[in-house]
């Protein structure tokens, strides 16, 4: 048995006998699967990252929210660096599952943003993805990767990007809304992982679902149709397309930065961040071809 399945097995919360799984699929956390006498549950270690704006104590406290909101299964136990959460017996959604249901999920993620600020307590925290990509610059300072050489271009565009978006009430968003970060269980949608939430405009999560799950113009459409409750301005356009822009340039600084810190097994944070970088060249080339590029 490893340590960290020592360390599982000692928690105080298990009944009978105990199998102990790992859960693979994580790019900076470590999780594993238990199964007791009472049931099945997640077991998610993960220190601080104040490299990504990431703290567990808000973590645990947003999931217990979400769960308390009917958006994740209960979280049952917590302590420095682990969290124990109940299984969610479903079908985790891939690129084809958001693409194919964009009425469903918009509706989904409108009930998550006006019902968690209702829940959420302790001290407010913003993700502002465009202070991110900032602060992920200066952390890369230190980074000998090459492909920091494309930060300068990257921050004026992000600038530009920033001040494409439209004025938008505040709510309470997710914040990395992967398909895998969304399971059906057959009779409804349940959301996990909750370390990037925070207070936002719902157009970070609308944008983050178009470009992880690679929505062409119509599907894009279809997706803030169903979210706004009408076929979007000019204007909610513009602002989708430059905040999906902005998504993919996170995630390839992302990968840089974890690069410097991170090492879970098996991932490759530079062809992440690579990756990345070139599906952020094409969105930002085609959001340049329809909007032109702000002076």
């Amino acid at each position: 048995m490893s340590e960290l399945e020592q360390r599982i097995a000692d928690l105080p919360v298990w009944q009978g006998k105990l199998r102990i799984e790992p859960l693979l699929g994580g790019l900076s956390n470590l999780s594993f699967t238990v199964t007791d006498a009472a049931g099945k549950y997640v077991v998610r270690f993960g220190r601080d990252y104040p490299f990504h704006h990431v703290d567990r104590h808000r973590e645990v406290m947003t999931a217990r929210a979400a769960h308390a909101a009917g958006f994740c299964q209960e979280v049952v136990y917590d302590e420095p660096g682990l969290m124990v959460s109940r299984f969610i017996e479903g079908r985790v959604f891939t690129d084809a599952d958001i693409r194919a249901n964009p009425e469903r999920i918009a509706a989904f993620i409108r009930d998550f943003h006006e019902q968690m600020p209702l829940r959420i307590t302790g001290t407010a925290f913003m993700f502002w993805v465009f202070h991110v990509i900032r602060d992920y610059a200066n952390t890369l300072k230190a980074s000998p990767n090459p492909l920091i050489a494309r930060i300068p271009a990257a921050l004026a565009i992000n600038a530009e990007l920033e001040a494409a978006q439209m004025p938008l009430p505040i709510r309470f968003g997710h914040n990395d809304l992967l398909p895998a970060n969304l399971i059906d269980d057959g009779k409804r949608l349940w959301l996990i992982d909750y370390e990037y939430a925070g207070f936002n405009t719902a157009m970070f999560d609308l944008a983050g679902l178009a470009s992880n799950a690679g929505f062409d113009a119509s599907q894009s459409d279809a997706l803030l149709t169903a979210y706004f409750g009408a076929p979007p301005s000019t204007e909610i356009r513009r602002s989708h397309a430059a905040m999906q822009c902005v998504s993919l340039l996170r995630e390839a600084l992302w990968g840089l930065v974890s690069e410097l810190h991170l090492n879970a097994p098996g991932a490759d944070y530079n062809a992440y961040a690579i990756d990345n970088f070139a599906r952020f060249d094409a969105a930002y080339a085609a959001y340049q071809s329809q909007y032109g590029t702000s002076k």
